[in-house]
């Protein structure tokens, strides 16, 4: 007796193609879990894929602005400590002034030595302000005019804080070689006026480097907020449930491992009805 055998089992094979199924969705499921992004390509969601590329270019572009501010407060840090030195000789050299000035004291000994130290302390104030600098970018010397950083996520010019620095060099505060000496005491007390009113000079531009430093860590501190306001927000747009997540991969794992087992023995069914025919 002979009888032909069909060994195709449609139920197997739907089982197979709903186990794939089931595969590619906790596949799926997994790289979410895996990356903590529920979108990852375009496809996962158009719209939201483009919004949240939009937050995250904004928040890249406010945490570089950030840097640019945090390079800026370096730089009239640099620019304070600077001028505090020059602010310091400069009250070494008014006492020299005032001392040379008392002319009923000093001979032409005493006063050679505090012209000698008054020059050296002239040289001082010009190797400071002409050495002084950020980079290569010299910024005591009277050069840096007309500077501008770069505060914002946007190229636009309420986004820019522009600003200068003013020489600090003898020349720029009226007490070079030629200006002040304090060779004798009649010279001596002009001398007095001219490095006083340096003195003024240089608290008015510590006072402007200091405004400018308070801006840039204000304008850092508001960015920093402002970036970490747009990731929260793309962190909601964009972030897995995890809860959710998981609830269903654990489903998926556990319909795979029971679809799997039953897949196996139907496919194993077509052979028991072979032998028993």
């Amino acid at each position: 007796m002979s009888s032909l055998v069909v060994n195709t089992n449609l139920s197997a094979i739907n089982a197979y193609n709903n186990l794939n199924v089931t595969d590619t969705n906790m596949s799926k499921a997994i790289s979410e879990l895996s990356s903590g992004l529920q979108i990852q390509t375009a496809a996962d969601g158009p719209a939201a894929y483009v919004q949240s590329q939009a937050l995250q270019s904004q928040a890249n572009g406010y945490q570089q602005a950030i840097s640019n501010a945090q390079d800026g407060v370096s730089l009239v840090q640099t620019a304070s400590g600077a001028l505090n030195q020059i602010s310091s000789i400069l009250q070494t050299m008014n006492q020299l002034a005032i001392s040379s000035a008392n002319g009923a004291t000093n001979d032409s000994t005493s006063l050679a030595a505090n012209q000698q130290e008054f020059s050296a302390l002239q040289a001082t104030i010009d190797q400071i302000a002409n050495t002084t600098s950020y980079g290569t970018t010299n910024i005591l010397n009277g050069t840096f005019t007309g500077q501008t950083l770069q505060v914002g996520a946007f190229g636009e010019t309420s986004n820019t804080i522009t600003f200068s620095i003013s020489g600090a060099s003898t020349g720029a505060l009226g007490i070079s070689t030629g200006a002040a000496s304090v060779g004798s005491a009649a010279a001596a007390f002009s001398a007095i006026a001219l490095v006083q009113s340096a003195i003024s000079t240089v608290d008015s531009i510590e006072a402007n480097v200091g405004a400018i430093q308070n801006e840039l860590q204000a304008v850092a501190a508001n960015l920093t907020v402002g970036q970490q306001n747009l990731t929260a927000a793309n962190s909601q747009l964009t972030d897995v449930n995890m809860a959710q997540e998981m609830t269903v991969f654990s489903t998926d794992q556990i319909l795979m491992q029971t679809g799997t087992a039953m897949l196996s023995q139907a496919q194993q069914a077509p052979a028991l009805v072979e032998k028993l025919i």
